[in-house]
Formats: C-alpha cells, structure tokens, sequence
C-alpha cells in the first residue's frame, strides 16, 4: 500500500539498549513495520482522495445549484400566481367599494330632494 520506509535495524538497535531480547526487538521491529506498510498512506494516495473528494463535493456543489434554481423557479412562479389573485382579489374589491360609494351617493341624494320637496311643500 506504502512506500514508507523504516529503518528496522536502527529500530531493533534501540529496542535492546531499552532492555528487550533481541528475538523480541526483530520481532517487535518486523511487526511494526507490518503495521506501517499495510496502514499508512503515501503521498500520491492521499493527493488521490483529495482530488476524489474535490470532485465529489464539486458534483455535490453542481446539484445543489441545480436544485436552488429549480426551487426559485419554483417559488417565483408561485409568488406571480398569488400576486395575480391578490390583483383579481384588489379589482373586485375596488368595484365592490365603488358599487356602496355611488350607492351611498344616490341614497343621499335622495334624501336630499325628498327633505327638500317636503320644506317646499311646507313653505
């Protein structure tokens, strides 16, 4: 998997000055460098999940744009269509208070001229 190199001899060496056997420092020193070599990363498999998760995010980044788009397109659509109601909603309801207004207007009027007709005939 690695190419990570460790100096096994060095490692053994210190190992006996530290007191182990030297069955037990090779064997220590074999097993580590077991453990290095099939769990390390090298450098160029590490820049490979990097440019692997680069992309990922960046197809990840590609389809959450898309999908922003889509909801505003979504949403706008929406937005014009209430907008539309509300308009229809305005229209009737200007018409509706123009209706009372002139209503109103007649009815006062013709207050006006029956309270006028009736001084008159009193007069």
């Amino acid at each position: 998997m690695s190419t990570f190199v460790l100096d096994t001899l060095a490692y053994t060496d210190t190992l006996k000055a530290g007191g182990f056997s030297p069955q037990q420092a090779e064997t220590q020193s074999r097993a580590l460098a077991e453990i290095l070599d099939r769990q390390m990363a090298t450098k160029a498999e590490i820049a490979d999940h990097e440019s692997n998760l680069r992309r990922d995010l960046r197809e990840v980044e590609l389809r959450l744009d898309a999908r922003i788009r889509e909801t505003e397109l979504k949403l706008d659509a929406r937005i014009r269509e209430i907008e539309l109601k509300l308009e229809t909603k305005l229209a009737e309801t200007k018409a509706d208070l123009t209706r009372w207004v002139i209503g109103a207007g007649f009815l006062q009027t013709t207050i006006v001229v029956g309270v006028l007709l009736k001084v008159a005939k009193l007069v």
